[in-house]
């Protein structure tokens, strides 16, 4: 009876450990792991200095979060290797005639005709965002925003929003002319939300491998047992 009962006490103990442990993917870091570094690229357009204002803050936004590298461009100045080597792209414009300047729509053409983004889709799985400045309250900055996440949609990357429900913008005549405190805070949320997302993707597209779980299902892990302790293991890495 006596051992029933220990045997018992030993597979409720069993039980606890297996609730509380962390399974590959979760998103986990163990003691001594960081968060993986990641390449921010933040591309805008500007004359008049607006959106290059609210670009400086979403980098200064981006910048906040450990491990995080910006890459602050103009889109005419962007090229293949900055698209394709950065985790998370960020875009900005001014409102021209209720939508995206011209100078964005040829940077999201470009994807095609001059970087060769389809038919591979080379930006998939990569975090993007928002952002927009425009003259008057109702001057179509959320049409703006709607359209650039468009393009990032179409090209079946992950898009996400903060300081505002499509990202963050600003109105910069009439009673709000320029860029205020508030604007610039709401663009730097949106940087640090985007370092934050594409490090929670990056970090779990190699999920964790733990000693308790024999192979993950994931195609991109080797899937070995460690016996030393849990990390992370992916294809080509070893």
């Amino acid at each position: 009876m006596i051992r029933l009962r220990s045997h018992r006490s030993i597979f409720l103990l069993i039980l606890c450990f297996l609730s509380f442990a962390p399974w590959p993917g979760s998103g986990f870091v163990y003691p001594g792991e960081q968060s993986p570094a990641i390449k921010v690229l933040v591309a805008y357009h500007s004359l008049s200095g607006h959106t290059e204002r609210m670009a400086e803050a979403v980098l200064e936004g981006a910048k906040s979060h450990p491990g995080t590298n910006v890459l602050l461009k103009r889109v005419g100045h962007v090229t293949a290797d900055d698209l394709f080597t950065a985790d998370a792209l960020i875009v900005g414009s001014p409102v021209y005639w209720s939508n995206m300047s011209g100078e964005v729509k040829t940077f999201f053409d470009n994807w095609q005709f001059k970087f060769g983004v389809f038919p591979e889709f080379k930006m998939k799985n990569k975090v993007g965002a928002a952002f927009a400045t425009g003259g008057q309250v109702s001057s179509g900055k959320e049409v703006t925003m709607l359209t650039i996440l468009a393009a990032m949609l179409g090209n079946q990357m992950i898009v996400v929003s903060a300081g505002g429900a499509f990202g963050a913008s600003a109105t910069t005549e009439g009673d709000s002319p320029g860029i205020d405190k508030k604007e610039l805070a709401d663009a730097r949320a949106l940087g640090r939300r985007v370092a934050e997302v594409a490090a929670l993707v990056k970090a779990n597209a190699c999920p964790i491998v733990h000693p308790s779980v024999p192979r993950s299902d994931s195609p991109r892990c080797l899937g070995r047992i460690n016996r030393s302790g849990p990390r992370k293991i992916c294809s080509g890495t070893e």
